[in-house]
């Protein structure tokens, strides 16, 4: 039953383009305290937005799921070249990232075929609070955001295990445009990374770059969390996505 109401508002919205609280009930037999309830849970599922005071239309993740195929392989034909370039131009490995559920992945690798040595993350779950690619996604998305609570595991002596600093750190990622990971994870590695997705509301992927902290230097990890931020603009205009740099705060 309470499936079924979530379907018939979401019909009524997708099929009207957009529609009041008002409108859902008198098209459905939905208590108007109960659709309220429902419209919320939808909106904050970002299954539907709020685009003014009362007015809803259909989310931007709903969409994400319906209207285009976002599979990894569908994905990586377009972002796996342009980070196999960026490995070999930085000499270092290059990763793509997803959300999934609750967790961050890392799903794919690109590495340098010029001979050089370099470290690679290998593939699988990060902590979002304690990695380049987690903290990219999860600073853009109050969703993902809002589930860091509690004690959190300490990695090395260099993880943040305090909500308080990771929201501060989440902040700084904001203006800055990029996240970093510096010995959080493991001693001597370090990586960077960049938001990515269909949506700047919520990105659900992120790319990024890692090495020992003898070469990923703070003036080279400046210089490749630019360059990633130029490269996420370059593949949102190839996907026909949102454009990233919205995603910033003005410093």
């Amino acid at each position: 039953m309470h499936l079924e109401r979530l379907t018939v508002i979401l019909e009524i919205v997708g099929q009207k383009g957009e529609a009041t609280v008002a409108e859902i009930c008198s098209h459905s037999d939905l208590p108007r305290p109960t659709a309220y309830r429902l419209v919320n849970d939808l909106t904050d599922a970002g299954l539907l937005d709020s685009i003014e005071k009362g007015k809803f239309k259909i989310g931007y993740r709903l969409k994400q799921i319906t209207e285009a195929d976002q599979s990894d392989q569908i994905l990586l034909e377009t972002i796996a070249p342009v980070l196999g370039d960026a490995a070999n131009t930085h000499g270092a490995a290059f990763f793509l990232s997803r959300l999934r559920g609750r967790a961050v992945e890392i799903v794919a690798v690109e590495t340098p075929d010029t001979g050089v040595s370099f470290l690679h993350p290998g593939l699988g779950k990060r902590p979002l609070h304690a990695c380049s690619c987690s903290k990219a996604i999860a600073a853009f998305s109050p969703t993902v955001a809002n589930t860091i609570t509690g004690q959190l595991k300490a990695y090395t002596e260099f993880t943040h295990t305090d909500p308080t600093q990771v929201a501060a750190e989440f902040e700084l990622i904001r203006r800055r445009g990029y996240a970093e990971c510096i010995e959080e994870i493991e001693r001597g590695i370090c990586s960077v990374a960049v938001p990515l997705g269909p949506s700047w509301r919520a990105p659900t992927m992120s790319i990024g770059a890692t090495g020992s902290v003898r070469v990923f230097t703070p003036s080279f990890r400046k210089k490749v969390g630019r360059e990633l931020m130029n490269m996420a603009i370059d593949l949102s205009d190839r996907m026909t996505w949102e454009d990233p740099e919205l995603m910033r705060t003005p410093a």
